[in-house]
């Protein structure tokens, strides 16, 4: 398979391939982008609901509130928060 080959070509298994490494591509690019600035990160809702000592509810809550928006990166399911960023925004309320 090279960038010559038709789509009508592959197999199931092949496109699956091919879709599977271009999104793990474009996962690792973002958290490259991420990583480089050192920030302390936190991961997915269980990440928030650590972060600011509640539950998964609550911090579900906060998270769909708005209050975080601008330490949020979300790409489809996964989310990344900066930590710092989310505090200062909230006040550090928890």
């Amino acid at each position: 398979m090279n960038e010559n080959t038709r789509l009508i070509d592959l197999t199931v298994g092949q496109l699956q391939d091919l879709i599977y490494e271009t999104v793990n591509r474009s996962i690792a690019k973002v958290n490259t982008n991420i990583t480089s600035n050192e920030k302390k990160l936190v991961y997915g809702i269980d990440g928030i609901a650590e972060l600011f000592g509640c539950s998964r509810t609550k911090a579900n809550e906060i998270k769909q509130s708005g209050m975080i928006d601008k330490a949020v990166i979300q790409i489809g399911r996964k989310i990344v928060v900066d930590a710092e960023l989310a505090l200062k925004l909230t006040g550090g309320r928890k």
